[in-house]
C-alpha cells in the first residue's frame, strides 16, 4: 500500500528503504518529503553497525524500539543518555536532564551512532560539541519532535559536519528515529 501511494519518487533504494519504514511506524506520507541525509551518511552507519558501533540514544522509548531489531542482528551496545544524567552545575544550573546525560555520553562514547528521537536539548548539546571537536560521531540521527528548540537543533545539525540523517521541520519522534535506525539495520543485515 505504501508503494502504490508513493508511486514514482528521486530517493535511492536506501532512502527509500528508510522513508518506507518511518511511513509505516507513523501512517504519515509527508515524511517522504522529510527526510535529509548526508553523503555517505546511510553507508557509513550501515558500516558502523555491521563493526558493533555503540548507539546512544536520547531516551528509553527509542531504546525498546530498536533493542529488538538490534538483538536480531549485530548486538550493538545501547547507552541511554538519561542513565546517564549527573545533577546540574552551578555552571549550567538550566541545563536539563536530556542534555546533561549526552554531555556524559559524549565524554564516554565520542565516536559512536547518536539518535536523538525527543529531545532537541540531548541534540543541541551534542551540535556544540561537534562545533568544538569534542566529538566526532560516526553518525547521527536527528528526529526530535515538538516546538521547544526543535526546529534550532536541526539547523544546528544540518550545519555540522558530520554523517547524518535528520527529519526536516517539527516533526519527529522517537517512533522515527527507531524506524531510521531499524531500516539501517536491515540494511547493513542484507549482504
Amino acid at each position: 500500500m505504501i508503494d502504490q501511494e508513493i508511486g514514482k519518487h528521486s530517493l535511492s533504494s536506501e532512502e527509500y528503504s528508510i522513508v518506507r519504514r518511518v511511513i509505516h511506524s507513523t501512517a504519515d506520507f509527508e515524511f517522504k518529503h522529510l527526510l535529509r541525509t548526508s553523503p555517505e551518511a546511510i553507508a557509513q552507519g550501515i558500516t558502523a553497525l555491521r563493526q558493533g558501533c555503540p548507539l546512544i540514544v536520547d531516551v528509553n522509548m527509542l531504546k525498546y524500539g530498536i533493542q529488538s531489531m538490534v538483538s536480531k542482528t549485530f548486538g550493538n551496545p545501547i547507552h541511554v543518555a538519561l542513565d546517564y544524567a549527573v545533577s546540574p552545575s552551578l555552571e549550567n544550573p538550566n541545563a536539563t536532564r536530556s542534555e546533561l546525560g549526552m554531555q556524559q555520553c559524549l565524554n564516554r562514547y565520542p565516536n559512536g551512532i547518536f539518535v536523538i528521537g525527543n529531545a532537541p536539548t540531548a541534540l543541541m548539546a551534542l551540535c556544540q560539541a561537534i562545533a568544538k571537536g569534542e566529538a566526532s560521531p560516526t553518525l547521527v540521527v536527528g528526529a526530535p519532535v515538538g516546538f521547544v528548540s526543535v526546529l534550532e537543533a536541526k539547523a544546528a545539525l544540518a550545519n555540522a559536519s558530520v554523517p547524518q540523517i535528520r527529519i526536516a521541520g517539527r516533526k519527529g519522534g522517537s517512533s522515527v528515529a527507531a524506524a531510521i535506525v531499524n531500516a539501517l539495520l536491515v540494511l547493513a543485515s542484507d549482504v
